[in-house]
């Protein structure tokens, strides 16, 4: 990258800035990867980037407009700044238009810090892991496939009103899969990490074993609905899903699940009869993030008026009752709510829970395993009412024990519904979504015991 700060381009747009009110924000990348199939590493590589975001405020008179230019890499600031402040002139009055923030929120961190990186190295110890697991695998006549990745960005933002506020934020996950030679059977693992100093390759590799060892046995199953233990990754599929429609405007204005029939929306309705607690929190441990708001674009979830503004920590489903929907500053102006802001992590937790997930299992008697979801798609938004299907590994159980792999389902299921009719959940753990990684990582989730989960079809997928 240029040799230029990013401090430095942030401070250049702000000087150049001729509208009524600007936010800039630099996010700095590096990310390492390794990449693995048939028991052999196939690639590893690293890279950095770099992104200038401008957001410009321009009042017309008849109300604040905005416009947002991105480039990447050091690009001329005064040309991007110029590019900015005619999008706002060219776009009409912003209806989200708010004062911009000025309060420096906490956990403002250190501006003048270079940007944190990653390199190949972070896998020092999870390589030569992986390398073991391998072996072990080709004793066994199984193959293994999938990757690691992990990223660590540094957002820089700075605004005219005086925000000068600095974020690092590592990502990383794994995802194991576990072949039969001839492919008919396929299983899976996966975690999340910060740093890969808590991610154990052996647990991994010993979660695909027992997988294969399950899957041996072919259980043919029509479609109906199952007594269904839905994972920790099952679940936080599901819960991300229900996350990102929790728009208060959508509700107040009757186009989503969340919205009370006649008007308004359904906060203080019970949801679930569990005492679970939908939560979100930038200190979580093991699942930190970034402690106030950076937006590049306005949607119904956030405003780009609202950079800068603090993310607290929320519970958005409290014992079981929706408590809060995410609320930008002038949505909650016109109808007098508290301005509520999404944060990146989500975890889902029943306090009272003391059971493990194989606690669960030997609890059932008869019953569906499942390992993952995919291709989630939305049905019907007003029942928030979604179709996928299952994926690598769906386990008959028996009298507590699990009886062979059965094929995979496509399923129709509401999450809200699914927290109503859950029944038992287990304690909570960090967990990687499968669907939604190359999105949303961090989650924590128990997982949920579902009397009647609805398969809908027999799916051929493997």
């Amino acid at each position: 990258m240029s040799h230029q700060r990013a401090q430095d381009l942030v401070e250049q747009a702000l000087a150049a800035s001729t509208a009524d009110g600007q936010v800039t924000f630099v996010v700095e990348g590096s990310e390492a990867n390794l990449r693995w199939a048939g028991n052999s590493l196939t690639t590893n590589g690293a890279m950095r980037s770099r992104q200038v975001v401008v957001v410009s405020f321009v009042d017309g008179g008849t109300g604040v407009a905005a416009g947002t230019v991105t480039r990447s890499g050091t690009p001329d600031i005064a040309e991007l700044v110029a590019a900015s402040e005619q999008s706002a002139r060219d776009a009409g009055p912003a209806e989200d238009a708010m004062p911009l923030i000025g309060e420096t929120p906490p956990g403002a961190g250190d501006w003048d810090a270079d940007p944190a990186e990653t390199s190949i190295g972070v896998f020092a110890d999870f390589a030569p892991a992986l390398g073991q697991a391998f072996g072990e695998a080709a004793d066994r006549g199984e193959l293994l496939y999938g990757f690691a990745e992990h990223g660590m960005s540094t957002t820089y933002l700075g605004s005219t009103t005086g925000l000068r506020l600095r974020h690092d934020q590592p990502t990383g996950r794994v995802e194991l899969n576990g072949k039969s030679p001839d492919f008919s059977r396929s299983v899976w693992a996966g975690t999340s990490t910060r740093d890969f100093r808590d991610v154990s390759v052996a647990e991994l590799a010993a979660d695909v074993q027992r997988k294969m060892a399950w899957s041996q046995r072919r259980i043919d199953l029509p479609a109906g609905r199952y007594e269904t233990l839905l994972p920790p990754s099952a679940v936080s599929d599901l819960m991300i899903y229900l996350y990102w429609t929790m728009e208060a405007r959508d509700a107040d204005e009757g186009r989503n699940v969340f919205a009370k029939p006649g008007g308004g929306n359904r906060i203080g309705d019970r949801l679930a009869e569990l005492p679970l607690t939908l939560r979100s929190d930038p200190q979580y441990p093991g699942l930190e993030a970034a402690p106030f708001q950076v937006v590049g674009s306005s949607s119904g979830a956030a405003s780009v008026f609202d950079n800068g503004m603090a993310t607290p920590a929320v519970n958005w489903i409290e014992n079981g009752v929706l408590a809060n929907l995410v609320r930008p500053r002038a949505w909650a102006l016109r109808t007098t709510a508290p301005a509520t802001a999404a944060v990146d992590n989500l975890v889902l937790e029943d306090a009272s829970a003391t059971a493990t997930q194989e606690e669960m299992l030997a609890a059932t008697e008869r019953g569906l395993l499942l390992t993952t979801l995919w291709y989630i798609r939305e049905v019907d938004p007003q029942t928030l009412l979604l179709t996928g299907l299952t994926r690598d590994g769906v386990f008959l159980v028996e009298n507590g024990e699990v009886a062979g792999a059965v094929n995979n389902f496509r399923f129709n299921e509401s999450p809200v519904d699914l927290l109503g009719r859950a029944v038992q959940a287990s304690r909570t753990e960090r967990t990687l979504p499968r669907e939604w990684n190359d999105w949303f990582t961090r989650t924590a989730m128990p997982a949920l015991r579902v009397p009647d989960f609805n398969m809908s079809s027999v799916s051929p997928a493997s």
